[in-house]
Order: structure tokens, then C-alpha cells, then sequence
């Protein structure tokens, strides 16, 4: 329960946040995913990963491979909170083009993961480093939950896009974490 409550929570803070943010339109009068998604925190990937990195003095591998659909922006956040225990690193890979082309990935040390409520797990397998790995449906994504060096990933992939993205090329995605 904590898991779902704890994925509808972020999901309706980032709804909410995209629907309050006022932000400049193109000439075609389209709105630019780039003002969107700075106006609600997230900047390059590499400059959040940096101010991750530093603030746990510990190196973060990210996974080398990446869902096999056109994406046409990707923005990292690094959510430094208030207490630690609610600090991640986020990467949104979206589309403009094509909205269901949405994967994520969450990133949080492992002392403060977020618990896994056994009822929500759909399968679970074992990926090649011998961890065990959940494989959930929520709020309309498909994730999977690992452990790896230290961290707790969470790899959210949108469900309309699943027969292009199934459980098997998450695992793959995954074990491309080196």
C-alpha cells in the first residue's frame, strides 16, 4: 500500500505541478517540454547526476541501455529535500511526439528505499548479478524495482507502450547498470 500511495503521491505532484506551471509558447503556439519540465525542477541529466553524486560522495551508475521507442527529450532531478530519507535522482525520457514514449528512472540510496508491498508484485525475477527484481503495474506504469551498489532503482516504463517495452527488455535495460 505504501508503495502505491508512494508512486500516486509523485504522480499527482508532478500532474499537479504541470498544471499550474505557466510557461512560454512557441510560434506554432505549442507548449516547450523544456519550460515545462525546468519550471517544476529538472535540468541536464548530467549536471543533477553531478550534485547527486556529490552529495553522497559516491559514484551512481545509470543504466547504458534505454527502451527501444523514439524519445525526444530527456531531464534529470535531483530531489534534495528536507531530511534524506526523501532525497532521489530522477530522469524522465519523454516524447513529444508520441506521449505514451514516457520511461523513468529513480535512483535512492538503499538505507532509505521505498518499501515494496509484496501484494503489488506481479512477478519477480532474478537478474544476472543474482538480485532479486519486482516487477509491478502502477498508476499506469510498469516498474521494475532492484537493488544494486548501494541503491534502489526504479526503472518506469509507461503500460500503453508494453509490447514494445516488456518485462524482458527491462531486465535487459537493468543489467546494463555496470
Amino acid at each position: 500500500m505504501l508503495t502505491k500511495i508512494g508512486f500516486l503521491i509523485i504522480s499527482f505532484n508532478l500532474f499537479f505541478q504541470l498544471s499550474v506551471v505557466k510557461v512560454n509558447a512557441t510560434e506554432d503556439g505549442h507548449l516547450r517540454f523544456e519550460d515545462i519540465y525546468e519550471k517544476i525542477g529538472y535540468q541536464s541529466v548530467e549536471d543533477e547526476l553531478v550534485k547527486f553524486e556529490n552529495h553522497y560522495v559516491e559514484n551512481l551508475n545509470l543504466p547504458l541501455k534505454l527502451p527501444p521507442v523514439d524519445f525526444t527529450h530527456h531531464f534529470g532531478r535531483f530531489n534534495d529535500l528536507e531530511g534524506e530519507i526523501n532525497d532521489s535522482f530522477e530522469i524522465e525520457y519523454i516524447s513529444d511526439q508520441i506521449p505514451e514514449n514516457h520511461y523513468k528512472v529513480d535512483v535512492r540510496p538503499i538505507k532509505y528505499k521505498i518499501p515494496v508491498k509484496e501484494q503489488y508484485v506481479v512477478k519477480k525475477v532474478r537478474l544476472e548479478d543474482g538480485e532479486t527484481a519486482n516487477y509491478m503495474n502502477v498508476s499506469g506504469f510498469n516498474v521494475l524495482v532492484f537493488e544494486k551498489d548501494h541503491w534502489q532503482y526504479m526503472l518506469s516504463v509507461d503500460n500503453r507502450i508494453e509490447d514494445k517495452v516488456p518485462l524482458e527488455k527491462l531486465i535487459k535495460i537493468a543489467e546494463s547498470i555496470e
